[in-house]
Formats: C-alpha cells, sequence, structure tokens
C-alpha cells in the first residue's frame, strides 16, 4: 500500500496530490496549509519517501495503485488529480485508465513528445545516482530545480529515502513516455500548466495535448520554471482551488508564452 499525508476532512471535496520524482508527498506542504475546504491527500509513489519498499513497476501499474488508493480511501471513491513532473505522468496515464476516479485535474510540468536523445535519460540517472544522497548533490539538485530554502530539509530527507530502482525506473519511464492509447477518451477537466521558463519541449507537449484531450485547458505561469508550486506556492494553490471549483483562474497566468 502507498504511504498516505492527509489534511482535511474527508467529507471535504479531495484532490491527490502527486508529486515529482526524486521527492515525496512532503512537497505539497505548502498547498496543503493553503487549500483549506479540502480534503487533501499526498501519496509517496512507489520507490519514494515512506513507500520507498514498494517496487516501481511501470507507469501503468503506477497509475493503476493511484487509483485503488482513491477507490479505498477516498468518500465517493473520487478526487481531483494534481500533479508535477513525474506526478502529472502519472496523473495522465491514471486518467486514461482509472477516469472514474477523477473529477477534474490538473497536470504540470508533462512532456508526450519523442525527446531527442533518450537514451540520455537513463546516462543521467545512472550519472546522478551516485551523488543525489550526498549533501552536495541535493544542495546541486535544490538549486537546479529552485526548491526554497526552508523546504530544503524535506526534499534532503526525501532523497535519503529515495530507492535508486524507483528513481531509475521512474526516469527510464518518464524518458520513453509518450501519450497514452485512450487519451481522446478522457473526458476529464484537465488544465494543462507550467512555468514560463518550462522547457521547451513540455510547452509543445501542453499544444499537443490540448489538441487532443476534448475537455483540456492550457496556461502558463508567469516568470516560473518546473517546480512552480515551491517559487510561487500561493499562486499554485489559488490555481488549484480555481480549477476544482470551476471558478475563473487568476489573471496573471498566461495563455501562451511571449515569443
Amino acid at each position: 500500500m502507498l504511504h498516505l499525508r492527509v489534511s482535511g476532512v474527508a467529507s471535504q471535496p479531495t484532490i491527490m496530490f502527486l508529486h515529482g520524482i526524486g521527492t515525496s508527498g512532503w512537497m505539497w506542504e505548502d498547498q496543503f496549509r493553503r487549500l483549506t475546504g479540502f480534503h487533501c491527500v499526498a501519496v509517496d509513489l512507489p520507490g519514494h519517501g515512506l513507500s520507498r519498499s514498494v517496487r516501481w513497476h511501470s507507469m501503468e501499474r503506477t497509475a493503476d495503485l493511484v487509483g485503488d488508493v482513491i477507490r479505498a480511501e477516498v468518500p465517493g471513491r473520487k478526487a481531483h488529480i494534481v500533479g508535477l513532473s513525474l506526478g502529472a505522468y502519472v496523473g495522465l496515464t491514471l486518467l486514461s485508465r482509472n477516469q472514474e476516479v477523477a473529477d477534474r485535474a490538473v497536470l504540470s510540468g508533462l512532456n508526450v513528445l519523442p525527446l531527442p536523445n533518450p537514451w540520455m535519460m537513463t546516462v543521467m540517472g545512472y550519472l546522478m545516482a551516485p551523488i543525489l544522497k550526498t549533501s552536495a548533490g541535493a544542495r546541486m539538485n535544490a538549486r537546479a530545480l529552485k526548491v526554497p530554502d526552508d523546504h530544503f530539509e524535506g526534499y534532503r530527507k526525501s532523497l535519503q529515502q529515495l530507492s535508486m530502482q524507483g528513481f531509475m525506473a521512474a526516469s527510464r519511464d518518464a524518458g520513453a513516455y509518450s501519450m497514452p492509447t485512450g487519451t481522446a477518451n478522457i473526458r476529464t477537466p484537465t488544465l494543462l500548466i507550467a512555468g514560463e521558463r518550462e522547457h521547451a519541449l513540455i510547452q509543445r507537449s501542453m499544444d499537443a495535448l490540448a489538441a487532443v484531450l476534448p475537455h483540456a485547458e492550457k496556461r502558463f505561469a508567469n516568470s516560473l520554471g518546473h517546480g512552480w508550486n515551491g517559487e510561487a506556492p500561493e499562486l499554485f494553490a489559488a490555481t488549484v482551488r480555481a480549477w476544482c471549483d470551476g471558478a475563473r483562474l487568476p489573471d496573471v497566468l498566461l495563455d501562451h508564452v511571449p515569443q
């Protein structure tokens, strides 16, 4: 069973948070504090955090495990899905296989287009693995991801808990990811979003997905990067709240990236 972090009252609408690679449910603490009025649940994905002993088999198996958690732990067996980076890959896969458990979805930092050098993901994984858990490696990675200073200890702890098998397997699956079969049949209202300073492949992926998903909108977070939930936690929470409530999205979000 996947480890859960829970906040709020079970009778309130549930948001299921899915974290990025190498981290765990800790990364949603700021959103938990801000999203009062919701039942917030964050899983530690296989090989990560306190789910370290759960083996990462595949993106599909991971999405099914999350679906099982919603069916078992969420009243009404339905939740809003919020995923960033690896969590967005798991989230889209979940919608393609188990959309009956999803109400609305926010997916950020997702690439469905072929990588120019997919083998590089494997090479980078092997190069990063030996240093990832060292203090220097944690600091270097935290700077690259713009992890706020007051979140560094939580990030470092997540890296210490990380299973290297889980890290390598999840990296492999993310590097080979493509639009799931049945994406065009997803009826879940989905917000595709990324930081304005996000990688160009992710920005183009949003166009590709928006053209296929029948109930999708896309937005960009002005002047922010991949881990914008940590860079701008208040904006991230306001965006999630508005989307889950079916309300107007924050005006500061962009419809497109300025050229």
